[in-house]
């Protein structure tokens, strides 16, 4: 684990995260979170963008992507209702020998290293949360710790964005707080070529008769107003395969694909979800 000394105080570094994320589609939303961080002269200071949308939509794919686009090394910190100031800058544990060790939070891990912080779900913290991250988003690119009694400067490189779930589940935020989270880049549901391309990349194993049913599940329901995104549709695909793996080959010539699609539908979503399969096709035979 990599260690710096910052006044005295020796802190322990988060790892950045390596995860299977890539973005697909709609180029013209990295454009505007890249243009967020840009420095345009020696007086600049990046922006910090704050990404909106429906759950599943690919909000923390998308600032992920971006990060890995300026390649630079990019921390994921979740945030939740239960997070405190301390959990976003330095946690004290103790160690084997009984001393103390400074755990340095993905979000400062990145304000050393000049990496990229991606808080998920930024709405879900509380207002103090959020204060003790306040001279971070200006132009003081600092923070400082009660707990290990210093203060952090950011490299000039690090860059911040926050995700946040357009739903009732969430803290409103105060204007001191949305202010220094800006822009608001809004993401809604791809159009139907891109969610295409979005379950593919996810499920290459799939069969293309598969996708596009889930595709058509998936645009019938947007047309509705529904909640439901792309990764639903993923995970009701990736389920109907599964059950179709397990299936006897008896029991396959009984079922439809479509059918295994409306089962996993009804047990991923709910039984009204089924209603949007049903209003796009009959159910069909499965050619195995």
């Amino acid at each position: 684990m990599e260690t710096v000394i910052i006044e005295g105080v020796e802190l322990h570094l988060s790892q950045a995260d390596e995860v299977p994320m890539a973005w697909v589609g709609q180029p013209e939303l990295i454009s505007q979170v890249l243009a967020a961080w840009l420095i345009v002269g020696d007086e600049d200071v990046p922006l910090n963008p704050r990404l909106v949308g429906k759950p599943g939509v690919g909000k923390t794919t998308l600032a992920y992507h971006a990060g890995k686009a300026l390649g630079k090394p990019v921390y994921l910190f979740q945030a939740t209702m239960d997070t405190r100031p301390e959990d976003l800058i330095v946690t004290p544990v103790i160690s084997d020998n009984g001393k103390i060790k400074y755990m340095a939070s993905s979000i400062v891990s990145a304000m050393i290293k000049g990496g990229v912080a991606v808080i998920d779900e930024g709405n879900r913290m509380s207002e103090k949360s959020w204060a003790s991250l306040a001279p971070l988003l200006d132009n003081r690119r600092y923070v400082e710790s009660v707990v290990a009694g210093i203060k952090i400067k950011a490299h000039p490189e690090f860059r911040l964005c926050t995700t946040m779930n357009d739903d009732a589940s969430t803290f409103e935020l105060p204007e001191y707080i949305h202010s220094r989270l800006q822009p608001q880049i809004f993401i809604d549901f791809p159009e139907r070529d891109e969610e295409l391309m979005i379950l593919e990349k996810n499920l290459p194993f799939a069969d293309h008769e598969i996708l596009e049913y889930v595709v058509e599940f998936l645009q019938t329901a947007h047309e509705a107003d529904e909640p439901y995104s792309a990764r639903d549709g993923i995970n009701i695909a990736r389920y109907a395969l599964k059950r179709l793996k397990i299936m006897k080959k008896e029991q396959v010539r009984d079922r439809s694909i479509v059918g295994l699609l409306k089962e996993a539908a009804s047990m991923i979503l709910d039984p009204h979800a089924v209603e949007y399969f049903n209003a796009i096709l009959d159910d069909t035979e499965f050619n195995a």
